[in-house]
C-alpha cells in the first residue's frame, strides 16, 4: 500500500476510536483536503504517544534535517498533537475523532463540511456503535436532586473547579451543518476546554481563555440553551465539555438520525415527576431532545430513551422534574482514565491497543 492517504486512513482506524472506511473512499477525501501527501506518509508513522523528531528520526529511520519544523506546523493546524516531554517537544498521532476532525473549527469551510456530511452517513455509525462509547452525559446541574452525592466525573461544575485554566470555542459540529445548509438555532460558541496548566489558552487564535466564574457561566448559557453536557468517557483525563444537540452534534446525531441508541453512554441519572407539582403544560416535552417524554394528565417518562441529561428540568416551570439516581445495575461502569477507555474499546473491536501507542 503506496497511497499516503490509505496509509494514514488504516493507522487511524487502528486507534481504538476508528475511523472506518466508506464504500466510496470518502474518508480519503477528507483526509485529501488536509493533508498534503508527505504529512499523511509522515502522520502514518507515528504513535499515540509522544516522541521527539530524534526518536521519530531513529525509529522510522529516516534523514530529514526539517522534520521538526514539518511536524511543528502539523501541529499547528491540528494535523497532529504536540506536548512536552522529557527532552524538549513530542509529537503524536491523534484520533480521527475526537482528535483531528475537531482541532479543524478554526478551519472548517464548506467543502471540508460537506465532506464530512457524505462520510457521516456512509460510515461515522460504524464508530458510535462500539462500547464503550466515545461521549458520556453529565447531567445539568440543577437537575440533580440536592441530598444525592455526586462524584466529580459526574458533574459539570466539578470538572470545570478542578482545572486551572479554561476556555470556549465554536462547536465544529453546528458550524459543519450551517455550512451544508442545515443550521439549528443553538448558539455555536459553547465547546468548553480545560487545562491543569495555568494559562494554557491564553494565546490561542481558537479558543478564547476564560476566567472560572466565566466558565461556569459559559456552562449555564448552554443550559439555558437546551444544550446537553457530554464528556469523555472516564472518571478521569477530562478536558472538554461539549455542549451538544440532537440537530447538529456528530455523537448525538447518532441517536436521532441513525438511529443508534448506545450512540453517547447515559449519565448514572434517570428523570423523574413529582405527580402533585406537574401541570401538564408540556414546556419539558420541547425541551427534550431524546423523545423521552410524553404527555397524558400528566408527563410521562420512558426511562429507556431517558439519558439522564437533565435539560428537561431547567424548562419545568413547576419545579415538578427531577433527576434522580439508577439503579447500579442500570448504570454501565465508567473505564478509570482514557487509556482504560482505549484499552476497553480496543479489545470491543478486536485491535492490538500496544502496536499503537
Amino acid at each position: 500500500m503506496s497511497n499516503p492517504y490509505q496509509l494514514l486512513a488504516r493507522k487511524l482506524d487502528e486507534l481504538p476510536n476508528g475511523f472506518p472506511p466508506a464504500e466510496d473512499g470518502a474518508e480519503l477525501r477528507i483526509l485529501e483536503k488536509l493533508y498534503s501527501p508527505e504529512e499523511a506518509s509522515l502522520a502514518a508513522g507515528l504513535r499515540l504517544t509522544l516522541e521527539t523528531p530524534e526518536q521519530i528520526v531513529e525509529r522510522l529511520d529516516i534523514d530529514d534535517p526539517a522534520l521538526r519544523d514539518k511536524l511543528k506546523s502539523m501541529a499547528r493546524k491540528g494535523l497532529i498533537a504536540a506536548g512536552k516531554v522529557e527532552g524538549g517537544l513530542g509529537f503524536r498521532l491523534m484520533p480521527f475523532v475526537v482528535g483531528i476532525y475537531e482541532s479543524q473549527v478554526g478551519w472548517m469551510d464548506e467543502e471540508l463540511a460537506k465532506l464530512f456530511e457524505d462520510y457521516y452517513f456512509q460510515a461515522f455509525g460504524k464508530i458510535l456503535q462500539v462500547q464503550p462509547a466515545v461521549h458520556r452525559v453529565i447531567p445539568v446541574g440543577e437537575s440533580v436532586r440536592m441530598d444525592m452525592e455526586i462524584h466529580p466525573y459526574e458533574s459539570a461544575a466539578g470538572i470545570i473547579g478542578s482545572a486551572a485554566a479554561w476556555g470556549v470555542q465554536d462547536c465544529i459540529c453546528r458550524k459543519q451543518k450551517a455550512l451544508v445548509g442545515d443550521p439549528c438555532e443553538h448558539p455555536v460558541d459553547t465547546c468548553m476546554v480545560f487545562s491543569a496548566k495555568p494559562g494554557a489558552f491564553d494565546n490561542s487564535s481558537v479558543i478564547k481563555a476564560l476566567t472560572q466564574e466565566e466558565a461556569m457561566a459559559t456552562l449555564q448559557r448552554a443550559a439555558q440553551a437546551g444544550l446537553v453536557h457530554s464528556v469523555t468517557n472516564s472518571q478521569r483525563d477530562m478536558s472538554y465539555i461539549c455542549n451538544c444537540c440532537t440537530c447538529s452534534c456528530g455523537i448525538l446525531r447518532g441517536l436521532a438520525e441513525l438511529g443508534i441508541a448506545n450512540a453517547v453512554a447515559r449519565s448514572a441519572f434517570v428523570n423523574t415527576v413529582d405527580e402533585s407539582l406537574c401541570m401538564a403544560c408540556e414546556d419539558c416535552i420541547s425541551a427534550c431532545q431524546f423523545g423521552a417524554l410524553s404527555m397524558s394528565e400528566i408527563v410521562a417518562i420512558d426511562e429507556s430513551r431517558c439519558v439522564g441529561c437533565g435539560v428537561c428540568v431547567v424548562f419545568c416551570p413547576e419545579g415538578a422534574l427531577s433527576l434522580a439516581r439508577r439503579p447500579a445495575d442500570e448504570v454501565m461502569p465508567i473505564p478509570a482514565s482514557e487509556v482504560d477507555w482505549m484499552y476497553q474499546r480496543a479489545a470491543a473491536r478486536g485491535i492490538d491497543f500496544n502496536r499503537v501507542l
